[in-house]
């Protein structure tokens, strides 16, 4: 018997209690009257959405600051608070938790996209205890319930408060979150080793891809083999859907988080009809259309369309690049958007402070080197072979990191099912 069931054993043989938030805490919101100019040059540090997202623990040495008067009424964040992300574009991101460990040296605020969940008996849990608790998938699957929205989920208060935790006695939450101290540990130090291999296979590919799109001017003026053309004498128009035109028929909508960043393939698709179709759901999308993200948080997503999804609807914050292939190989737009030259020429020419964006005309007044029909079909199909082996030889290590990712909240989940008292 672990040490942890020996505590169980003694202090609650007959079950845990388990209580609603609403009555053992209250809400604490974030900083409110706050514009844009307030985050410039700020005098106070805050925590920020992004710190709530990706930390068990708040990091209180990030350097995020907001102006705050000596007279302003702001909620300070206290030790034993838990801060939710209030919103988020997909149900299963939105109410991330994050805890503040330590009593802050400093006044520390909250941005207003996320509230704190703060405990009337600050005794009751122990706060390494709840960076697990709230975060394990039972708790997780009530804070999605608690949510709704279409385009952006909300989480509700009303609802939030209503969820109903377990409250094990303060030996076994110490116990509990001591063991899931050490196996988080030893599973970031593993992951880290297995990311950091994947990384540079990645660098190698994108080396070899950059080295073989390169071409120097005197290429370029040796034997006018090499020609260069904008974007938009590449491509050929796209068209809008007609949705009143369609009738019953459904389509396949690739929405702004159906490609991944890495594999730069089609995950999640929803389906819809003139009557479900979302107001994004315009762009009618070809076979070797090439679509990229134009705008945070898609910005850099980019994809080939396969064949099983021509016909189908995409978002309009993406920009489809349909290859003219009078003039270019179906997979060279696709290639030409991969290379790092490309991705300089985004970041250059990108506007917006909170949510930076490429225009389509910035993107499509690209200029791209066009060589002979063969050559193209040389380098596409080097580039295509490479891309197979660097994705064959990845296969295992994000699988790997998975299965461990896996693993770890198996065990955490475990250890954080409790068996209700009564």
């Amino acid at each position: 018997m672990s040490l942890i069931e020996e505590l169980i054993a003694k202090h609650c043989p007959a079950g845990v209690p388990f209580m609603q938030l609403s009555e053992i805490a209250e809400t604490v919101s974030g900083l409110g009257g706050k514009s844009k100019a307030d985050f410039t040059e700020g005098n106070a540090r805050y925590v920020s959405y992004k710190n709530v997202f990706a930390n068990l623990a708040i990091n209180q040495q990030s350097a995020d600051f907001v102006k705050v008067a000596p007279t302003e009424r702001q909620n300070r964040l206290k030790i034993g608070d838990v801060v939710f992300t209030g919103s988020s574009e997909t149900a299963d991101e939105v109410g991330m938790s994050s805890v503040v460990l330590s009593e802050p040296i400093e006044p520390l605020y909250l941005n207003s996209f996320c509230f704190a969940l703060r405990f009337f008996d600050s005794a009751l849990l122990d706060p390494s205890f709840c960076k697990y608790l709230f975060r394990g998938a039972s708790v997780r699957k009530l804070i999605e319930k608690s949510a709704s929205g279409v385009t952006r989920i909300n989480v509700s208060k009303e609802r939030f408060m209503k969820i109903r935790i377990p409250v094990p006695p303060i030996e076994v939450q110490r116990e509990i979150a001591k063991t899931l101290d050490l196996f988080t540990e030893l599973e970031a130090e593993l992951e880290a080793e297995l990311e950091a291999e994947l990384e540079a296979r990645r660098k190698q590919y994108t080396f070899y891809r950059d080295q073989l799109l390169t071409f120097t001017e005197r290429e370029r003026e040796r034997e006018r083999r090499i020609r260069w053309a904008r974007m938009t004498e590449i491509c050929l128009k796209t068209q809008t859907i007609r949705w009143p035109q369609v009738g019953d028929k459904e389509f396949a909508y690739i929405d702004l988080t159906s490609v991944d960043r890495q594999t730069h393939a089609i995950g999640e698709t929803q389906t819809i009809n003139a009557k479900s179709a979302p107001s994004r759901a315009q762009q009618v999308v070809k076979s070797d259309d090439v679509l990229f993200g134009t705008t945070r948080p898609t910005l850099m997503r980019y994809c080939s369309i396969p064949d099983e999804f021509d016909g189908q609807i995409c978002s309009t914050g993406y920009c489809v690049l349909r290859p003219d292939t009078g003039q270019v190989h179906p997979r060279w737009i696709f290639h030409l958007v991969s290379s790092t030259a490309f991705l300089k020429y985004v970041d250059e020419n990108q506007r917006g402070a909170g949510y930076p964006a490429i225009a389509d005309s910035a993107l499509m007044n690209w200029e791209v080197p066009i060589p002979s029909m063969a050559e193209q079909e040389r380098i596409v199909g080097v580039l295509d072979k490479f891309e197979a082996l660097v994705n064959d030889l990845s296969s295992g290590l994000p699988a790997e990191i998975n299965g461990r990712r896996q693993q770890y909240e198996h065990y955490r989940d475990r250890l954080l099912t409790f068996q209700e008292a009564g």
